[in-house]
């Protein structure tokens, strides 16, 4: 389920409302590449801070861990919902550098065919060194093995004739 801007308010501190306001479009696209990879440090590090309070959370309310504070937490309710905001920034930023990483792999294959086709286009040797092509027709070439002349008819009906032979000399 989505959350509310209001909702991340109330589940943030201040610094860190900042950091997740940066990661909301369309202010994401318009972030420099070094920005952005500061922004996903940042945000990640405070992700993972969540974490390991809704986990030391809750293992207090079950009873499991000490209370960090004077008695243990009774829910972590506040913390899961900062945990999920904190989580789809992350899931945001990561979409933006995967997208900023693919554009970049695009425009280099693409400079990449340029250059090669521009080599290609300047060099003007002959056909290369393996080079074959059909032209005028490619050459039949013969099959090696020996025609068989026997219909496959013929053979059965010998091979069923040696069978009964050998049938009838085998009875006597």
């Amino acid at each position: 389920m989505a959350i509310t801007r209001k909702e991340e308010a109330r589940a943030l501190s201040a610094d860190e409302l900042a950091l997740v306001e940066k990661s909301h479009h369309p202010g994401l696209q318009e972030l420099s590449d070094s920005d952005l990879r500061d922004l996903v440090r940042l945000v990640r590090e405070r992700r993972d801070k969540a974490q390991t309070d809704v986990s030391r959370r809750r293992r207090e309310a079950r009873g499991k861990g000490a209370p960090k504070g004077a008695t243990p937490s009774a829910g972590d309710a506040g913390s899961k919902t900062k945990l999920a905001v904190l989580a789809m920034a992350m899931r945001r930023l990561n979409g933006e550098a995967q997208r900023r990483k693919q554009i970049a792999a695009t425009a280099a294959t693409a400079a990449g065919m340029r250059k090669a086709l521009e080599m290609k286009q300047a060099s003007d040797q002959g056909p290369a060194f393996n080079s074959r092509h059909a032209r005028s027709g490619m050459r039949d070439v013969g099959n090696t093995r020996a025609q068989n002349l026997v219909r496959p008819m013929e053979r059965g009906r010998q091979r069923q004739a040696a069978k009964v032979a050998q049938a009838r000399r085998d009875a006597r």
